[in-house]
């Protein structure tokens, strides 16, 4: 797993999280086992998904993204307003490709 993403990375993957719409919610019981098995499922099927972290979440919103992305093995690409943009790469047949990114 890459160490980290470059700025650039990261604008590739902001840019293509645009158009998601969330399909995982941190709620009032914080990053539970529950949450980080749907979010483990999720990062499988697309790669890169987009979190809501709701206004009662326990931690902030930062802490919320941080601590799914280290549970799930993936990687924060942005946090915006109670959003996050989550990314881990397949490990079979990734489908999206960052830019500068040396196999």
């Amino acid at each position: 797993m890459p160490e980290g993403l470059t700025g650039k990375q990261r604008r590739h993957l902001r840019a293509l999280g645009h158009h998601l719409t969330a399909v995982v919610q941190i709620g009032h019981e914080g990053v539970s086992e529950a949450l980080v098995q749907q979010t483990d499922g999720q990062l499988e099927a697309h790669e890169l998904i987009k979190i809501k972290i709701g206004e009662n979440a326990p931690e902030d919103r930062h802490a919320s993204a941080e601590a799914l992305a280290e549970k799930t093995g993936s990687q924060v690409a942005q946090v915006l307003g109670r959003t996050a943009l989550l990314y881990r790469p397949r490990q079979k047949n990734p489908a999206i490709e960052l830019p500068g990114a040396k196999e």
